[in-house]
Parts: C-alpha cells; sequence; structure tokens
C-alpha cells in the first residue's frame, strides 16, 4: 500500500493505492460522509478487486484530512474527486477507470461518472434518501449515470433501496447500510460485476 497526497482546490486529498501485479483497470473508492476509509465493505472489496486484478485507490476528502468530520458541500467533494482522478489517470496511462464509494462517496462517484470518464460505477449503500425521509430522494443521481452502475445494497438499510434501471442494477444483502453482515457476498457481487464490465476493455 502506498499513501500519496494530491493537492486539491479544497486542501490536500490523500490516496492509498493498493496495486494488483497486473492491473486491468483502476477502482477509485470514496468513504461515506462521517465514516472513514476503514469500513468493512471498503476493506473487504478493495481485498477482493486487487486480488481480481485491479487495482484500488482509496480516497480520503480534504474534510476527512484535515480532521473534520462534517462532509464538505456536494460541490467541493466533486470537484476534489476529480482532481484525484485527474492525477491518477496520468499515474495509470491508458487504465479505465471505475468510480466507486460507499454511501456518500457512492454518490459522489456518480455525480461524476461522466466528467471523470468513467467505464462504470460501484455503489455500495448508496443512500437512496435521508432515514424515514422517502420524498428526498437521491435517485435522479442514480439515473443520470449512462455507464454500468451496480448497487449493493442491504436489505435493511434505513436510507433505501434505489430502483434497478437501464444501466444500473442491485444487488440486496443481508445487513443494514453498514453492509457489514454478509461481506463475502459484498465482496462476491463487486468483483464478478467488475469482471463482467471490464472484460470487453482487456
Amino acid at each position: 500500500m502506498t499513501a500519496i497526497p494530491i493537492d486539491t482546490e479544497y486542501g490536500p486529498a490523500r490516496v492509498y493505492l493498493h496495486c494488483a501485479e497486473e492491473g486491468v483497470a483502476v477502482l477509485m473508492l470514496g468513504h461515506g460522509a462521517g465514516g472513514g476509509l476503514g469500513a468493512k465493505d471498503l476493506v473487504e472489496v478493495t481485498r477482493a478487486a486487487q486480488a481480481a486484478g485491479v487495482h484500488v485507490a482509496l480516497v480520503e476528502q480534504p474534510y476527512r484530512v484535515a480532521g473534520r468530520r462534517a462532509p464538505a458541500p456536494a460541490n467541493q467533494l466533486d470537484a476534489a474527486w476529480l482532481t484525484v482522478a485527474e492525477d491518477l489517470s496520468a499515474r495509470f496511462d491508458s487504465l479505465p477507470f471505475v468510480f466507486g464509494g460507499r454511501s456518500s462517496g457512492a454518490r459522489v462517484a456518480c455525480r461524476t461518472a461522466s466528467a471523470g470518464q468513467a467505464v462504470a460505477v460501484l455503489c455500495l449503500a448508496f443512500p437512496e434518501h435521508p432515514p424515514g425521509k422517502p420524498e428526498k430522494t437521491r435517485q435522479p443521481e442514480l439515473d443520470a449515470v449512462e455507464v454500468p452502475v451496480l448497487v449493493v445494497q442491504g436489505e435493511r438499510d434505513p436510507f433505501g433501496r434505489p430502483a434497478a434501471g437501464p444501466h444500473h442494477e442491485i444487488v440486496m444483502v443481508d445487513g443494514d447500510h453498514t453492509l457489514s453482515a454478509d461481506l463475502e457476498s459484498v465482496s462476491r457481487a463487486a468483483t464478478e460485476w467488475l469482471s463482467r464490465v471490464l472484460r470487453p476493455l482487456a
């Protein structure tokens, strides 16, 4: 694992690179709003993707690097993410990029997929709406993505259940918003999907 600081407009981000022996793509993963990169689902998917031949870049947003718990506004999160993606694309010349993350990080990945030229998006515990407020849906962020999307969602997630669509599929697993109840199913769903979406690009 290699830690890389990357300057952004909103302060330095930090990237933790977990490189595969012969990586065929780069998977960027972002953390949730109040959580860090040590979330069990992020750790499990990182390990599984790396073993499957995909470089993984865990991205720590500038507000977390600065020690703040409260997340930055969406436009700042998106801008910092795209700056990191641009830096990494220069380091991994010609490799396809998959954007991803858990919860808030999944929303960032969806919103930036087009601008960042991601070939696919992996969402872990996509927060469809705030708990108890289904009218405040984030479904349009998911529906706007035009590349393949996988959403791995807990059956008992209080943040809701996204609807499937033409470009995105939903895999339900046992558990809540943490996805920690059945990590094996989470990692299996992610690696099988990565293999499927990256195969035509090999």
